[in-house]
Parts: structure tokens; sequence; C-alpha cells
């Protein structure tokens, strides 16, 4: 529940490096709901993409999405997805290229489960990027095993990390 999956999310959606890397981005809040038609409309609204009534249907729309996404990377964060949605999820990532990241923020364990928490290397980044604004410990080697082990023990949620 509230340990700020939102919040991260956000802090790495509004992040300048994250702007300077991805070509798009989009933020869809999921909740209850979870319609791929919906979620597609969202995403093309979101990169710029004016829909009109001749794609309302999902074929038409996720055609449309791969052209958008065409040699773009493209930044996707979908907030507070409640529900399991595997067979729904090979259809709503299908027009994504190599380019495409997706960042879900979920209040269900058994959603979690579809993604994994980060590597603890990804959390050492995340420590000595808040701490140090560095890609590393080499301006603090005498800090390194004690950051080791604080990524160790956040288990995958860099948030506990930098709070």
């Amino acid at each position: 529940f509230g340990v700020g999956k939102t919040t991260l999310a956000q802090l790495v959606y509004n992040d300048n490096r994250v702007n300077d890397y991805f070509d798009l981005k989009a933020w869809v809040c999921v909740s209850e709901n979870f319609d791929i038609t919906d979620i597609t409309k969202s995403i093309l609204s979101s990169v710029g993409h004016k829909s009109g009534d001749a794609e309302a249907n999902l074929n038409n729309l996720q055609i449309k999405l791969k052209e958008k996404l065409s040699g773009k990377k493209l930044l996707l964060i979908l907030d507070d997805l409640w529900h399991q949605i595997y067979n729904d999820w090979t259809i709503l990532v299908a027009p994504f290229g190599k380019g495409t990241t997706i960042i879900v923020t979920t209040r269900d364990q058994s959603v979690s489960r579809m993604t994994r928490t980060i590597p603890d290397e990804d959390c050492l980044s995340v420590l000595t990027g808040h701490a140090f604004q560095a890609k590393d410990f080499s301006g603090h080697p005498h800090l390194k095993e004690i950051g080791v082990k604080m990524a160790e023990k956040c288990r995958g949620l860099p948030l506990a990390l930098t709070t």
C-alpha cells in the first residue's frame, strides 16, 4: 500500500535525464478498469496523436500507436494497476518497440509478480545518485560496503533507499 510507488514513478517521469533519454512519455492511470482500448487511446493522446472516430477499434488504434512509436523510445507509466492482466498484457504491448520502458505501480501483490523488483546493482545506482549525485562510489570508496548492504536490505524497492 502506501510505500510511495506513485511518488517514485512521478520522480522518474519528471527527471530531466529521463526527459533527455526518451523521445515520448505517457502516464496512464489505470485503477480498477483495465480496458486495452481506453489505455491505448490514452497513450496515443499522451504522445500527441489526435484520434478520430475511424480509429475507435483496438486494431486501428494499435496500428496508429505502432506508427507513432516507430523508431522512438517511449516511457510508459501504468499507475495503480489493480488486476492481473496476463492475457491482455500481450495485446497491450504489441505495438511497442525495443525502445519502450514500462513502469507499473500496483497495490496488488499478484500484479506485482508480473514484473520484478530491480536488481541490487540498480538499487546501488539509485543510492549513489541520491546520496552523492554520482554514478558510483568512486568519490566515496569507504562507504561502498555500507551502500551494498543498504541496497540488499531494500529488497529491490529503491524508494526504501531514498527515504
